[in-house]
């Protein structure tokens, strides 16, 4: 996804474009990795001073609620990313150092369940969690 499609997507649900919200997806689209709502705060803040925390989290949550990010959780702690513009079903690699993902183009979810009888599967969540090439290196 990139900056233009998320404002617009927005603009279709009847949010306001602003500054801040045009910031927080090019932060996401020059990052390229997982960020959390600290981490966003922290990039903002350089141009928005006087950004709450609340107000970072607030648009991390409309974007998620609008498929703009994608959440995971790990070590106790809720991170973002832009949404992949893949339109195919597919699953991440994600560096718990870094955050960066790598998508992976099977699911482990065939394998597991095949076709469950008497169950329709709405949805799931498949992350690999590890090091990438990168921060094994440092």
């Amino acid at each position: 996804m990139d900056t233009a499609t998320a404002l617009e997507m927005l603009k279709k649900k009847g949010y306001k474009y602003t500054g801040k919200r045009e910031m927080m997806v090019h932060i996401f689209e020059r990052e390229a990795r997982y960020l959390s709502a600290k981490e966003m705060l922290e990039y903002m803040q350089q141009d928005y001073p006087s950004l709450s925390f609340d107000t970072v989290y607030r648009n991390l949550s409309l974007f998620e609620q609008y498929g703009i990010v994608e959440a995971t959780e790990w070590s106790g702690e809720k991170k973002y990313r832009l949404a992949c513009s893949a339109n195919n079903h597919h699953h991440h690699l994600i560096c718990t150092t870094c955050g960066r993902t790598t998508a992976i183009d099977l699911c482990p979810m065939n394998a597991i369940l095949g076709e469950p009888k008497n169950f329709e599967i709405t949805g799931h969540k498949f992350e690999i969690y590890g090091h990438c090439g990168e921060c094994m290196k440092s």
